[in-house]
This record gives structure tokens, sequence and C-alpha cells, in this order.
């Protein structure tokens, strides 16, 4: 008689939804999923309550994270017509850095009677408030020369733990005061599955700054506000569980919840980025991973430990053990071309796609792809979101150069696409510079789908682009992970190997091209550094911005 197949269970927390699926342990066959929308998506105007947000503000409803344990787990189990007695562990990924602020049993504020304080709720990732917070953090940790900068490309983001924990300690010191801890929603969920705070190792190295054994010290802390030198002490050290490692396991209420088994494994947290790699086999050296969405990180294993300028940091054993792992990334890319669709495409042009049937999306791409390099005269900055790498600055703004009364829609989509592979490029000859060797570039996400942006990427970076085989990578990877901590594989790379997928150089490089976009990033690199690091128009523009906003709303 046979022995009965294994199944594991990842679930990866996006920005709008979570995604759980169902993955066999012995070839990594996904054989079910399901998908729950946030019933709260992301709350960047209002609370639910009405009360009106400032501008950069990007919150959530944690009771929406928990309401994907209860369908989406069930869904992708009754999809996969397995037997829940035969999974043997779950394991999840998250959005970072996206904040709870908790009491000591892990309830989030907001859930304790402050539903009407903006400070009480999830901080998302890309809640990029704290800005002012971050400028602070990085000018007192570059004047007394902290050890730790380096590590972080010398810049601390306004969408990591200590700028979103300074902003909360100085704009809301009550709620700061009745918070017990400051936790990771990576880690909260593996807390709501298990009864187990365990923080993991990849956001407290690359969100937390814990680096070589320590975080930033209280004198540090104490000098950058008075009263904020106890934070890592009482609100954010704790237990640190390593990638792969069982967290604890799964309790009566979340059995309940999900329909699997009491008493599985439940692996340690990770980011949704990290997570993936393994997914796309990339767990050598060299293979940089490109998770495109919303927004894009990148990430990449290395044998050498190297500072990298405008990089969000670099983590022993934040991706692989034994390996130093690499982050950087780009804060808008796919929102960028969704926010141009929903807001820049004239009606007509909606009204062909449609009667094309086409989404707008794709008739703009198809129109896009047939011209050539640089037909269009246009050069744009993807900076919508602000920028993530190498520039660490969330004050900057989109724009672009070179329209005239002859531009078409499809022209800035092209545009806009190509912006985002110029951003990349500077991420990738910024590693270069460094050290750090990229001699493979991998695609996950979403975005893996429009061959146009692909080949873009190729063409610009001249790198064979490898695609991952997976339509939902990150929820894959989490699912290697389950099979370490439920003991099935030794460790992640020897589940990797049997588990993950990916196509290896579908796009190659065409050197024409490559040569025409040369000239093009030349232009984009002289507006990259005239507006990233010498002009301050950006940064007066946004403070104009949220003074007018502020003034009406007086």
């Amino acid at each position: 008689m046979s022995e009965r197949e294994q199944y594991v269970v990842g679930v990866d927390y996006g920005t709008l939804s979570g995604r759980a699926v169902v993955v066999r342990v012995a070839d990594g066959a996904e054989v079910g999923t399901a998908v729950c929308d946030y019933p709260h998506a992301v709350l960047e105007s209002r609370l639910p309550s009405g009360r009106a947000l400032p501008p950069e503000w990007a919150l959530q409803v944690p009771e929406d994270y928990r309401e994907v344990l209860r369908t989406a787990v069930p869904e992708a189990l009754a999809d996969a017509g397995v037997d829940p007695a035969d999974v043997v562990g779950i394991a999840t990924d998250f959005t970072a850095c996206t904040m709870v602020p908790c009491l000591a049993d892990g309830t989030p504020l907001v859930e304790a009677g402050y539903a009407d304080r903006p400070h009480a709720y999830v901080k998302l990732w890309k809640h990029h408030a704290a800005q002012p917070q971050a400028d602070r953090i990085n000018r007192l940790a570059e004047e007394r020369g902290e050890a730790w900068l380096p590590r972080y490309g010398g810049l601390i983001s306004s969408e990591w733990e200590f700028a979103k924990g300074l902003q909360l300690f100085e704009e809301d010191r009550e709620l700061y005061d009745l918070m017990d801890h400051w936790v990771e929603a990576a880690d909260w969920i593996v807390w709501q599955l298990s009864g187990e705070y365990v923080r993991n190792a990849c956001t407290a190295g690359y969100k937390g700054i814990y680096q070589d054994g320590r975080y930033p010290g209280r004198d540090y802390l104490e000098a950058l506000s008075p009263g904020f030198g106890s934070f890592v002490e009482e609100k954010v050290a704790h237990r640190i569980g390593q990638l792969g490692e069982r967290a604890g396991r799964l309790s009566a209420e979340a059995a309940a919840w999900t329909g699997l088994p009491a008493g599985i494994a439940v692996a340690v947290g990770n980011v949704d980025a990290h997570v993936t790699a393994p997914a796309a086999q990339a767990v050598r050296p060299g293979q940089m991973v490109a998770i495109m969405g919303t927004s894009t990180c990148h990430v990449m294993s290395a044998d050498v430990l190297r500072e990298v300028p405008g990089m969000c940091g670099v983590v022993d054993g934040g991706i692989i053990a034994g390996s130093w792992g690499y982050e950087a990334g780009q804060s808008g890319v796919g929102d960028i071309f969704g926010w141009y669709v929903a807001n820049g495409v004239p009606a007509w042009c909606a009204e062909a796609a449609g009667a094309a049937g086409e989404t707008v999306h794709e008739h703009l791409t198809r129109l896009a792809t047939r011209q050539a390099v640089g037909e269009h005269g246009l050069v744009a900055l993807d900076w919508h979101s602000g920028n993530r790498s190498v520039l660490v600055d969330h004050e900057l703004s989109g724009l672009l150069i070179g329209q005239t009364l002859a531009t078409r829609p499809e022209d800035i989509y092209r545009a806009l696409l190509e912006a985002t592979a110029f951003g990349t490029r500077v991420i990738v000859e910024t590693f270069r510079e460094s050290g750090v060797p990229v001699e493979e570039f991998i695609v996950a996400g979403g975005l893996a789908r429009n061959p146009l942006l692909m080949q873009i990427y190729a063409d610009v970076t001249r790198l064979p682009l490898s695609v991952i085989d997976s339509e939902q990578g990150p929820a894959l990877g989490s699912a290697i992970h389950a099979a370490v901590a439920a003991g099935c594989y030794p460790d992640v790379p020897s589940a990797a190997k049997s588990m993950g997928k990916v196509r290896a150089a579908v796009y190659v490089p065409d050197e024409a091209r490559a040569q025409a976009y040369d000239r093009l990033f030349a232009i984009y690199l002289e507006l990259h550094d005239q507006f990233g690091r010498h002009s301050t128009t950006m940064r007066t523009l946004k403070a104009l911005r949220r003074a007018a906003v502020t003034s009406r709303e007086a």
C-alpha cells in the first residue's frame, strides 16, 4: 500500500487581498487555490467612521486578515479536494513593512475601543506619512556614525518600523503608551494561527534595524526624541525565529477558522518578496528576483557582504540561511500603470479597447508594442509613490518629459513601462558597482504576464530574464517554508529544488534595442540625479499640497 500524499498550505497576504494555495509536498504541484479580497481594502482618505486622514496615510483593518483564514483557506482546500488530515503545515507571508500596534495578548488597538483613532490601525507598507521621522532618524544616525546605517544603504525608509513607531510616539502618545507590542503583520498573523508571538528574522533585519544581534541603542533613540529611548526594549524586542523554523502549532481556534487539523506546524512568518526567491529556485548568488506587482521588491542572495548605496538592507540569513540576503525596491510599478489607465486615458481609448475585446492595459500594450525604441519621444521618472531605491525618498514624485500635441495614450503608457525598467537598471548597476554581481533576472508576480514589459526589462538591463512558473509565487514560497517547518525537508534550498518552479531565459536582450535604450537611459539618469539629488522642487510641491489640504479641512 502506497503512502498517502502530504500537503501544505501557503497564504500570501498582499496589499488588497489574501491568497491561499494548497501544495503537494513531493513536487510542489499547486492543487487548489482561493482568494479573499479585504473587505476594507486600503484606508487612504477616511477611516470607516468617516474621519478624514491626512495625505500619505495608508491603513488597514486587521480583521480583514483573519477573514482570509476563515474564507480563502477552506475554499482552497475545497478546490483541491484533498483530505485536510493530509495537510501537515501552514505558512504565511505578508507585505512589509506593515505594522500592527497591539496589547500584550495580541489584540490590535483598533479592536480595543480606539476605532476612531488613526494610529490604532494597521500601518500598511505604503504609509508614507512618517517621512519627517525617517529624515531625522537618518540625520542623527549619520551624525553619530551609527554602525548599522551602511547596512541599509545609508538611509532608513519611512516605510519601516522605527519611522512609523516614532510617528506614533510623537502624534498619539496615549496610544503609544497603551501599546505593548509593535508587531509586524507577518508575525501578527502567525500569532493568530499559533498563539505564539515570534518575530521573524527577515523583517527584524530588513525593517527593524536588527543587525549583528542587536537593535539601535537606547542612547541613540533617546537623542532622537526624549522618552523614545525605551522603544526597543518595551515595544519591539522579542524572540526571533529563523526562516523555515516552526513558530508553533495550529491552535484549536485557528483550526476552526481554516478547516485544518489542530496541531500542525505553523512556520515562522516571512515577507512576500523574500519568500518568493525559493519558489523561483533562486537560492544561488547572482540571481536577482523581482516580485513585480503594485510595487517591485528586488531580492537576492550573495556570499559577500557589501555596502550598497540606497539598498533596503542586507541581512545575514535574510532569505537563505548561510547567505547574505539583499533587498532593494521600487515603491510604484503596477500602481503607476493602473493610475494612468484610471486617470489619464481618454474615454475614446477605453471605448476602442472595449470594441477590440481588450482591457485598456491590453489595448495600450498592443499599440505600444508596434513602436520602435524612442519613437514616442518621452522619458518618465517612476516616482509616483516616491523612490525606495536607491534614493530612499518618498517626498519625490512622478515626472513625464517630452510631451507634445502629438503625444498619444500609448506613448505615455510605454514611457511609464520603460521608466520602471530604468529604475530597475539603476538598482542593478548600483549592486554591481558595489561588488555584488547580478547575472540573472527572475520575475515573479502579475506583471510577468505582460510580454512587452518583460522584453523591455531584458533589453534595458541586458540580462536574460527568467519567469517563475507559478501564478502565485509568494504563496508557493510560503508553502515551501511550511514543508520545511513540518520536517518534510531538511532546509529551504532542498525544498526549493523539489517544489520550486522557473522557466529559464524566457526573454533575452536584443542588442540593437539595448543600444537605443542606453540613450534614453542616459536622459533618465540626468533627470534622476537632478530631481532626486540636487533639486528640492518635488519636496516643495509635496509640502505645498499638505499645507493646502490641511488648510481646506481645518
